[in-house]
């Protein structure tokens, strides 16, 4: 249990900074939006929620690759398309069961579904701030 501590933490804590760069990213791309949205009309609008989302994905999707990677490095998986399939399941907290860790490294699907529950969460707060403040820019712009 110690080995799946020492190996799942600073996994997770790589994640962590993952993700915030990814926030970072985002939020510096829609605040740049922002700053110049009066020259900007709604497709543009589409276009950097879209944008905000497709990054957010990304950086989870990075995260399910980080994983899987370190399910074929510990020998967990002999190909890669298997252990992506694994991580994406326990990452997304879907869990079906029908491919599982061994016992040994048991612990680590645990570490990674809470780390992609967090994850998501933080994707979707991101979103949702950006989607708001469009939401309250227009109707700024209607009243």
């Amino acid at each position: 249990m110690l080995l799946n501590l020492l190996i799942g933490i600073p996994m997770t804590v790589l994640c962590l900074v993952l993700q915030a760069a990814m926030v970072g990213l985002s939020l510096h791309h829609y605040l740049h939006y922002r700053q110049s949205r009066e020259r900007h009309g709604r497709g543009n609008t589409i276009l950097i929620l879209s944008l905000v989302m497709l990054l957010m994905m990304f950086g989870n999707l990075m995260q399910m690759g980080i994983w899987a990677l370190l399910f074929v490095f510990l020998g967990e998986f002999q190909s890669l398309s298997q252990a992506l399939y694994f991580s994406g399941v326990t990452f997304a907290t879907l869990g079906y069961g029908d491919v599982v860790l061994s016992p040994k490294w048991q612990l680590l699907s645990a570490l990674e579904a809470a780390n992609g529950i967090l994850m998501f969460g933080v994707s979707t707060a991101v979103t949702t701030a950006a989607l708001s403040d469009v939401m309250k820019h227009y109707r700024q712009q209607f009243n």
